[in-house]
Protein backbone atom coordinates (compact mmCIF):
# COMPACT_ATOMS: atom_id res chain seq x y z
CA UNK A 1 0.00 0.00 0.00
CA UNK A 2 1.60 3.37 -0.88
CA UNK A 3 1.78 6.48 0.77
CA UNK A 4 0.80 10.09 -0.62
CA UNK A 5 4.60 10.90 -2.74
CA UNK A 6 7.53 12.73 -0.34
CA UNK A 7 9.50 15.52 -1.72
CA UNK A 8 11.24 13.67 -4.54
CA UNK A 9 14.51 15.30 -6.00
CA UNK A 10 14.10 16.82 -9.71
CA UNK A 11 16.48 15.00 -11.70
CA UNK A 12 16.55 18.10 -14.24
CA UNK A 13 18.75 20.26 -11.62
CA UNK A 14 18.54 18.74 -8.36
CA UNK A 15 16.15 20.86 -6.41
CA UNK A 16 12.80 19.40 -4.27
CA UNK A 17 10.01 19.30 -5.99
CA UNK A 18 6.65 18.53 -3.91
CA UNK A 19 4.70 16.08 -3.97
CA UNK A 20 2.97 15.33 -0.40
CA UNK A 21 -0.47 17.06 0.20
CA UNK A 22 0.44 17.28 4.00
CA UNK A 23 3.25 20.17 2.88
CA UNK A 24 1.20 21.53 0.28
CA UNK A 25 -1.21 22.02 3.29
CA UNK A 26 1.23 23.16 5.72
CA UNK A 27 1.78 25.90 3.23
CA UNK A 28 -1.40 27.10 2.27
CA UNK A 29 -1.95 27.51 6.10
CA UNK A 30 0.91 28.68 7.09
CA UNK A 31 2.57 26.10 9.08
CA UNK A 32 5.70 26.90 7.23
CA UNK A 33 6.29 30.28 9.03
CA UNK A 34 5.80 28.32 12.58
CA UNK A 35 8.87 26.44 11.28
CA UNK A 36 6.99 23.07 11.18
CA UNK A 37 7.70 22.68 7.50
CA UNK A 38 11.05 23.61 5.52
CA UNK A 39 10.08 26.07 2.69
CA UNK A 40 10.10 24.76 -0.44
CA UNK A 41 10.84 26.81 -3.44
CA UNK A 42 9.74 26.09 -7.33
CA UNK A 43 7.19 24.13 -5.68
CA UNK A 44 4.68 22.85 -8.84
CA UNK A 45 1.39 24.22 -8.92
CA UNK A 46 -1.12 22.24 -7.30
CA UNK A 47 -3.10 21.19 -10.25
CA UNK A 48 -0.42 19.91 -11.72
CA UNK A 49 0.53 17.15 -9.31
CA UNK A 50 -0.86 13.73 -9.71
CA UNK A 51 -3.44 12.09 -7.72
CA UNK A 52 -2.19 9.17 -5.70
CA UNK A 53 -3.46 5.62 -6.56
CA UNK A 54 -5.99 4.95 -4.03
CA UNK A 55 -4.91 0.88 -2.97
CA UNK A 56 -6.34 -2.12 -4.65
CA UNK A 57 -5.90 -5.94 -5.32
CA UNK A 58 -3.88 -5.39 -8.08
CA UNK A 59 -1.38 -3.17 -6.49
CA UNK A 60 -1.10 -5.52 -3.54
CA UNK A 61 -0.41 -8.61 -5.91
CA UNK A 62 2.65 -9.92 -7.71
CA UNK A 63 2.84 -9.35 -11.64
CA UNK A 64 1.40 -12.68 -12.92
CA UNK A 65 3.96 -14.62 -15.16
CA UNK A 66 2.18 -17.91 -14.92
CA UNK A 67 -1.00 -19.10 -17.62
CA UNK A 68 -4.33 -18.81 -17.10
CA UNK A 69 -6.34 -21.97 -16.98
CA UNK A 70 -10.45 -22.81 -16.63
CA UNK A 71 -11.67 -25.08 -14.04
CA UNK A 72 -13.95 -27.85 -16.02
CA UNK A 73 -17.06 -27.31 -13.17
CA UNK A 74 -19.14 -29.98 -14.63
CA UNK A 75 -16.47 -32.20 -13.81
CA UNK A 76 -16.13 -31.09 -10.48
CA UNK A 77 -20.43 -31.84 -9.99
CA UNK A 78 -20.03 -35.20 -11.33
CA UNK A 79 -17.45 -36.04 -8.76
CA UNK A 80 -19.04 -34.35 -6.01
CA UNK A 81 -16.78 -31.31 -4.96
CA UNK A 82 -17.79 -27.99 -3.70
CA UNK A 83 -18.61 -25.66 -6.69
CA UNK A 84 -17.68 -21.97 -6.56
CA UNK A 85 -20.75 -19.81 -5.64
CA UNK A 86 -23.10 -22.56 -5.21
CA UNK A 87 -25.68 -22.86 -2.68
CA UNK A 88 -24.71 -23.98 1.16
CA UNK A 89 -24.54 -27.70 1.50
CA UNK A 90 -23.20 -29.96 3.99
CA UNK A 91 -19.92 -30.35 1.97
CA UNK A 92 -19.40 -26.59 2.01
CA UNK A 93 -20.50 -25.97 5.60
CA UNK A 94 -18.02 -29.12 6.70
CA UNK A 95 -15.08 -27.46 5.00
CA UNK A 96 -16.17 -24.21 6.24
CA UNK A 97 -15.86 -25.59 9.84
CA UNK A 98 -12.46 -26.77 9.07
CA UNK A 99 -10.70 -23.87 7.66
CA UNK A 100 -11.64 -21.59 10.39
CA UNK A 101 -9.44 -22.90 13.14
CA UNK A 102 -6.58 -23.04 9.59
CA UNK A 103 -7.39 -19.60 8.82
CA UNK A 104 -6.64 -18.23 12.49
CA UNK A 105 -3.43 -20.04 12.94
CA UNK A 106 -2.16 -19.15 9.56
CA UNK A 107 -3.06 -15.11 10.64
CA UNK A 108 0.56 -15.68 12.66
CA UNK A 109 2.28 -15.99 9.59
CA UNK A 110 5.46 -17.83 7.80
CA UNK A 111 5.12 -21.65 7.37
CA UNK A 112 1.69 -21.86 8.69
CA UNK A 113 0.69 -20.46 5.45
CA UNK A 114 1.69 -23.80 4.27
CA UNK A 115 -1.02 -26.52 5.06
CA UNK A 116 -0.22 -29.90 4.18
CA UNK A 117 -3.16 -32.31 3.39
CA UNK A 118 -1.83 -35.67 3.66
CA UNK A 119 -2.90 -39.39 5.13
CA UNK A 120 -1.71 -42.83 5.75
CA UNK A 121 -2.61 -44.88 2.68
CA UNK A 122 -3.91 -44.48 -0.73
CA UNK A 123 -7.69 -43.84 -1.57
CA UNK A 124 -8.27 -42.60 1.47
CA UNK A 125 -9.53 -39.34 0.44
CA UNK A 126 -6.77 -36.72 1.03
CA UNK A 127 -6.82 -35.32 -3.07
CA UNK A 128 -10.21 -35.03 -2.49
CA UNK A 129 -10.00 -33.03 0.70
CA UNK A 130 -7.24 -30.48 -0.40
CA UNK A 131 -8.78 -29.59 -3.31
CA UNK A 132 -12.15 -28.83 -1.46
CA UNK A 133 -10.33 -27.42 1.06
CA UNK A 134 -8.23 -24.85 -1.62
CA UNK A 135 -11.84 -24.06 -2.85
CA UNK A 136 -13.26 -23.37 0.10
CA UNK A 137 -10.04 -21.14 1.33
CA UNK A 138 -10.55 -19.44 -2.05
CA UNK A 139 -13.96 -18.12 -1.30
CA UNK A 140 -12.69 -15.93 1.33
CA UNK A 141 -12.62 -12.17 0.41
CA UNK A 142 -8.81 -11.89 1.82
CA UNK A 143 -6.94 -14.82 0.61
CA UNK A 144 -4.96 -16.01 -2.27
CA UNK A 145 -4.66 -19.75 -2.35
CA UNK A 146 -2.20 -21.74 -4.45
CA UNK A 147 -2.69 -25.64 -4.84
CA UNK A 148 0.26 -27.23 -4.95
CA UNK A 149 0.41 -30.84 -6.31
CA UNK A 150 3.17 -32.16 -4.01
CA UNK A 151 2.00 -36.06 -4.77
CA UNK A 152 4.94 -35.73 -7.21
CA UNK A 153 4.86 -39.96 -8.04
CA UNK A 154 0.80 -39.89 -9.03
CA UNK A 155 -0.20 -36.22 -9.38
CA UNK A 156 -4.16 -35.77 -9.92
CA UNK A 157 -4.86 -31.90 -8.88
CA UNK A 158 -4.45 -30.69 -12.30
CA UNK A 159 -6.51 -33.70 -14.35
CA UNK A 160 -9.30 -33.50 -11.25
CA UNK A 161 -9.80 -30.14 -12.43
CA UNK A 162 -9.77 -29.86 -16.22
CA UNK A 163 -7.05 -28.01 -16.32
CA UNK A 164 -3.96 -28.68 -19.05
CA UNK A 165 -0.58 -29.48 -17.52
CA UNK A 166 2.80 -28.33 -17.88
CA UNK A 167 5.90 -26.96 -15.92
CA UNK A 168 5.26 -26.96 -12.30
CA UNK A 169 6.77 -27.81 -8.67
CA UNK A 170 9.61 -30.40 -9.65
CA UNK A 171 11.10 -28.31 -12.89
CA UNK A 172 11.60 -25.19 -10.60
CA UNK A 173 13.20 -27.23 -8.07
CA UNK A 174 15.48 -28.84 -10.84
CA UNK A 175 16.05 -25.54 -12.58
CA UNK A 176 17.84 -23.03 -11.41
CA UNK A 177 16.73 -20.48 -14.09
CA UNK A 178 13.28 -21.87 -13.99
CA UNK A 179 10.92 -18.85 -11.65
CA UNK A 180 8.13 -20.91 -9.48
CA UNK A 181 5.94 -18.02 -10.21
CA UNK A 182 5.86 -18.84 -14.36
CA UNK A 183 4.81 -22.18 -13.53
CA UNK A 184 1.15 -21.30 -11.63
CA UNK A 185 -1.54 -21.59 -13.76
CA UNK A 186 -3.87 -18.71 -12.40
CA UNK A 187 -7.57 -20.20 -12.77
CA UNK A 188 -10.97 -18.72 -13.27
CA UNK A 189 -12.14 -18.99 -9.71
CA UNK A 190 -11.02 -16.03 -8.46
CA UNK A 191 -8.37 -16.11 -5.79
CA UNK A 192 -7.37 -19.62 -6.75
CA UNK A 193 -4.06 -20.94 -8.63
CA UNK A 194 -2.62 -23.81 -8.84
CA UNK A 195 1.08 -25.43 -9.15
CA UNK A 196 1.46 -28.83 -10.77
CA UNK A 197 4.10 -31.65 -9.75
CA UNK A 198 5.74 -31.25 -13.14
CA UNK A 199 7.92 -33.45 -15.14
CA UNK A 200 8.53 -37.22 -12.95
CA UNK A 201 12.00 -37.69 -11.82
CA UNK A 202 13.43 -40.23 -10.22
CA UNK A 203 15.46 -37.78 -7.75
CA UNK A 204 11.71 -36.56 -6.59
CA UNK A 205 12.21 -36.75 -3.20
CA UNK A 206 15.79 -35.73 -3.13
CA UNK A 207 14.70 -32.33 -4.86
CA UNK A 208 11.97 -32.23 -2.03
CA UNK A 209 14.21 -32.69 0.28
CA UNK A 210 16.70 -29.34 -0.74
CA UNK A 211 17.20 -26.71 0.78
CA UNK A 212 16.01 -25.20 -2.86
CA UNK A 213 12.13 -26.48 -1.87
CA UNK A 214 11.95 -24.30 1.54
CA UNK A 215 13.39 -21.02 -0.66
CA UNK A 216 10.75 -21.69 -3.33
CA UNK A 217 7.77 -22.04 -0.54
CA UNK A 218 9.01 -18.95 1.21
CA UNK A 219 8.84 -16.76 -2.22
CA UNK A 220 5.61 -18.06 -2.99
CA UNK A 221 4.17 -16.57 0.20
CA UNK A 222 6.42 -13.10 0.26
CA UNK A 223 4.92 -12.72 -2.92
CA UNK A 224 1.68 -11.86 -2.26
CA UNK A 225 0.81 -11.82 2.11
CA UNK A 226 -2.06 -12.89 1.21
CA UNK A 227 -1.40 -16.43 -0.04
CA UNK A 228 -2.15 -19.55 1.59
CA UNK A 229 -0.28 -22.89 0.28
CA UNK A 230 -2.30 -25.97 0.35
CA UNK A 231 -0.57 -29.05 -0.56
CA UNK A 232 -1.43 -32.16 -1.46
CA UNK A 233 0.93 -34.92 -0.31
CA UNK A 234 1.60 -38.05 -1.26
CA UNK A 235 0.58 -40.91 1.44
CA UNK A 236 2.15 -40.53 4.30
CA UNK A 237 3.04 -44.97 4.39
CA UNK A 238 3.17 -45.07 0.22
CA UNK A 239 6.17 -42.68 -0.09
CA UNK A 240 9.05 -40.97 1.36
CA UNK A 241 8.30 -37.33 -0.10
CA UNK A 242 5.06 -37.13 2.27
CA UNK A 243 7.56 -36.57 5.52
CA UNK A 244 9.99 -34.51 3.92
CA UNK A 245 6.70 -31.87 2.84
CA UNK A 246 5.77 -32.37 6.31
CA UNK A 247 8.98 -30.19 7.74
CA UNK A 248 8.08 -27.79 5.34
CA UNK A 249 4.17 -27.18 6.59
CA UNK A 250 3.18 -25.34 9.33
CA UNK A 251 -0.09 -27.24 9.42
CA UNK A 252 -1.10 -30.59 8.41
CA UNK A 253 -4.38 -32.04 8.16
CA UNK A 254 -4.42 -35.69 7.87
CA UNK A 255 -6.84 -37.40 6.30
CA UNK A 256 -8.62 -40.66 8.05
CA UNK A 257 -11.31 -42.21 6.06
CA UNK A 258 -13.76 -43.86 8.30
CA UNK A 259 -13.99 -47.47 8.88
CA UNK A 260 -10.60 -47.77 6.63
CA UNK A 261 -7.46 -46.18 8.31
CA UNK A 262 -6.44 -48.40 10.74
CA UNK A 263 -5.30 -47.36 14.47
CA UNK A 264 -1.76 -48.21 13.68
CA UNK A 265 -1.72 -46.93 10.33
CA UNK A 266 -2.58 -43.81 11.52
CA UNK A 267 -0.15 -43.94 14.55
CA UNK A 268 2.77 -44.36 11.83
CA UNK A 269 2.08 -41.99 9.78
CA UNK A 270 1.59 -39.52 12.43
CA UNK A 271 5.16 -40.38 13.20
CA UNK A 272 6.28 -40.16 9.74
CA UNK A 273 4.64 -36.48 9.84
CA UNK A 274 6.03 -35.13 13.19
CA UNK A 275 8.67 -32.63 11.89
CA UNK A 276 4.87 -30.81 11.03
CA UNK A 277 4.41 -28.89 14.49
CA UNK A 278 -0.06 -28.44 13.84
CA UNK A 279 -1.16 -32.02 12.92
CA UNK A 280 -4.55 -32.43 12.65
CA UNK A 281 -7.16 -35.31 12.08
CA UNK A 282 -10.00 -34.99 8.82
CA UNK A 283 -12.38 -37.87 9.52
CA UNK A 284 -13.33 -38.55 5.88
CA UNK A 285 -16.24 -40.76 4.51
CA UNK A 286 -18.46 -40.68 7.62
CA UNK A 287 -22.44 -41.36 6.89
CA UNK A 288 -24.55 -39.28 9.28
CA UNK A 289 -28.15 -40.68 9.94
CA UNK A 290 -30.85 -39.02 8.69
CA UNK A 291 -31.80 -37.57 12.03
CA UNK A 292 -28.41 -36.76 13.24
CA UNK A 293 -27.61 -34.70 9.85
CA UNK A 294 -25.37 -32.22 10.01
CA UNK A 295 -26.22 -28.49 8.33
CA UNK A 296 -27.95 -29.66 5.15
CA UNK A 297 -31.05 -30.10 7.40
CA UNK A 298 -30.73 -26.32 8.80
CA UNK A 299 -30.74 -24.88 5.14
CA UNK A 300 -33.59 -27.08 3.68
CA UNK A 301 -30.78 -29.29 1.31
CA UNK A 302 -31.21 -33.01 0.74
CA UNK A 303 -28.36 -35.16 2.03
Amino acid sequence: MSKHDPIHPDPANGRRRAGSLVERAARAYGFEAAGRVPPLRDAEPLAAAPAAPLPNERALAPLFRGRAGTVQRARLAEAGFILPGQAPSALSEEFRVIKRPLLTAAADGGALRTILVASARPDEGKTFCAINLALSLAAETEIEVVLVDGDVAKPDIVATLGLEDGPGLLDALADPGCAVETCLIRTDIPHLSVLPAGAARHEATELLASARTRALFETLRAQDPRRILVIDSPPALAASPAGVLAALAGQAVVVVRADRTGEADLRHALELLSACPRPQLLLNGVEFRPGARRFAGYYGIEA
